[in-house]
């Protein structure tokens, strides 16, 4: 018990809401070029929809500079052009057919504003939680294959903390999904902290030992290392389909039961191929 606590406690230590907070509330100004009034709306609809509450819509504009402006700033964090517009180095052009995929390049661009892109301009949502569930699912599917490898210590490179304290994989996994509601919540405008996010904690502790006890009897059910495979994938479409389910709840939208579970064995499936792929790598 007194080893239990002590591992949880350097889980729940390693996580650092204050730094979440200051991500997501950093000042993000964003230049726009087009040649018409219509153009300029087009690209302004694609980082504030329009069915948005008019004062909320308000705030997220006036981080929004069109270069026809009498008063624009003197730097903005990057720039955006119209559609058949090409751009400068450094600056992006709107894809009218694929918003998501524009949307994609500009965090993969800046990764310090990913948050805070996601937090102000409701466009970059989308993109934003679903590489952050992506990563972290990894995140634990790498954790999960390595911790069952005798004498294989996982690269530190790979994995956000420093992990020593960790002896049981449970912790480790369980705190990284807290992380994943902490930024998922930053980047849905939601207030981050465990206070904010009890009811998602609650959640994932008490799924935690559950389907963790079950990648543990499939690895030790299959010889040879074959147990690996369902053990990573395990971990990595339990990762996801809470990521998911956050994402939805933050929105209004809880998944149903049905949702959930469809959820889930699409993610076990991508699961086995990372889990394949992270195999090897150890």
């Amino acid at each position: 018990m007194l080893k239990a606590l002590k591992q949880a406690r350097a889980a729940l230590g390693l996580l650092k809401p204050e730094e979440m907070r200051q991500l997501a509330a950093q000042d993000v100004h964003i230049g726009l070029v087009a040649s018409t009034d219509a153009g300029y709306r087009r690209l302004e609809e694609f980082l504030v929809p329009g069915d948005l509450p008019g004062a909320v819509r308000f705030e997220c504009l006036r981080r929004v500079h069109r270069a026809s402006d009498s008063e624009v700033p003197s730097k903005v964090d990057f720039v955006i052009y119209e559609p058949g517009v090409r751009p400068h180095e450094g600056s992006f052009a709107l894809d009218p057919h694929a918003p998501g995929e524009t949307a994609e390049a500009i965090i993969e661009a800046h990764r310090d504003l990913s948050l805070a892109l996601a937090r102000h301009f409701p466009g970059f949502r989308p993109a934003v939680v679903e590489t952050t569930i992506r990563n972290i699912a990894r995140e634990n599917a790498l954790f999960a294959i390595a911790a069952a490898l005798p004498n294989v210590v996982p690269s530190l490179i790979e994995l956000p903390w420093a992990f020593g304290e960790f002896a049981s994989d449970t912790f480790f996994l369980t705190a990284n999904q807290v992380r994943m509601s902490f930024l998922i919540a930053a980047a849905c405008g939601r207030e981050v902290g465990f206070t904010n996010q009890k009811a998602a904690i609650g959640t994932i502790v008490a799924a935690a030992f559950g389907w963790r006890a079950l990648a543990r009897e499939l690895a030790g059910k299959i010889p040879l290392g074959g147990g690996l495979i369902p053990k990573g994938a395990i971990a990595f479409a339990g990762t996801y389909a809470v990521g998911k389910g956050l994402e939805r709840a933050f929105a209004n939208q809880p998944l149903t039961d049905a949702q959930r579970r469809t959820i889930y064995d699409q993610a076990y499936q991508q699961g086995i191929e990372v889990a394949k792929a992270l195999r090897k790598q150890a």
